[in-house]
């Protein structure tokens, strides 16, 4: 559940333009001069009905462009609403924003009361502090981005503490990357061109489960009713035509390039499509898992995916030269 600081509820001002229906124009704009002072924010007029339930918004353009002062305010308004919940995160609430170009969000209760607006300039500060987090993220820093990233004061001790756990669990898996490729020694010391394609297929691998990676996390972020079942068939078949497609470049390359044999091309072609899947599909079902568990998904990002990837597509690797060298007996 995410923190109060990081809803709609802690990012809302009260202080704007509310006028009740069947207000002439000749009223609001005699109100938004007398008490312009008095609003944090001008960008929209906000009309509510007597029980206080929001029903419709205008703009300052559009109250000043009316020739007919009396024209009621609800002949202007427009009645199409977009809002959020008091609970609403404040990573949707600037996706709203931009989404549908707005600058101010609405929020209003379950019933549909107006509680107040997240103004312009807090959408933009919560962008940026989620742009920042992201990509603190994807390096393996999992905290609250603070004032510890707005210089270059940061302590030592602070900047070892955040980033230590993520590496030391790079390090165990590579170390369990390295004992893989120790473990087919032999295969590799008679087939050596198989060691030339190990960097290719494992950055492959990593590079098409980040685009997955990145993708899934920031849907689960956006959108709470996100179909997983729709979104995991679509991923599944872009796996599938990544694989093909790249598996068959590097089988065809290693066959022109390298003058290698039609059973060494196999072997590379049939591991990137592999790799591929396999790199798609953890980084895919990782996010959705910590979800499950109620583990902020952007944890699966970075570092833990990394080396997840790595490792299977190094025994996706070996495993596939090995059934392929004993299946014709080479």
């Amino acid at each position: 559940m995410k923190k109060i600081q990081e809803t709609a509820e802690s990012k809302l001002i009260k202080e704007v333009p509310i006028v009740k229906l069947g207000t002439p124009i000749s009223e609001v704009r005699s109100m938004l001069f007398r008490k312009a002072n008095n609003f944090e924010s001008l960008d929209y007029i906000y009309v509510v009905d007597s029980k206080n339930i929001l029903k419709g918004v205008t703009s300052l353009k559009e109250i000043l462009q009316v020739e007919d002062k009396q024209t009621k305010i609800e002949k202007i308004m427009k009645k199409d609403l977009i809002t959020v919940r008091p609970s609403t995160d404040q990573e949707r609430i600037v996706y709203i924003a931009l989404k549908h170009e707005l600058k101010s969000v609405p929020v209003v209760d379950k019933e549909g009361h107006f509680l107040g607006v997240v103004p312009y300039h807090t959408i933009l500060k919560i962008f940026n502090q989620e742009v920042q987090e992201d990509i603190f993220r994807f390096g393996g820093l999992y905290h609250k981005v603070g004032k510890e990233f707005d210089t270059i004061d940061a302590p030592a001790i602070r900047m070892i503490k955040n980033r230590i756990v993520w590496l030391i669990v790079g390090l165990i898996g590579g170390i369990i990357a390295a004992s893989i490729v120790s473990f087919f020694e032999n295969i590799l010391s008679k087939y050596l061109i198989l060691a030339a394609f190990i960097p290719v297929l494992v950055y492959m691998s990593d590079a098409a489960g980040t685009q997955s990676e990145t993708l899934i996390v920031r849907g689960i972020a956006l959108d709470p009713k996100l179909s997983v079942k729709k979104w995991v068939k679509r991923e599944l078949i872009v796996a599938l035509t990544l694989g093909l497609f790249c598996g068959g470049i590097l089988s065809l390359a290693s066959l022109l390039l390298w003058k290698s044999s039609y059973l060494i091309g196999s072997i590379i072609g049939l591991s990137m499509f592999l790799g591929i899947i396999a790199g798609v599909s953890i980084s895919t079902f990782l996010p959705l898992v910590f979800k499950k568990l109620k583990i902020d998904p952007a944890m699966a990002s970075g570092p833990f995916a990394t080396i997840v990837s790595d490792i299977t597509t190094l025994a996706i690797y070996f495993s596939v030269a090995t059934f392929l060298f004993l299946f014709f007996k080479v």
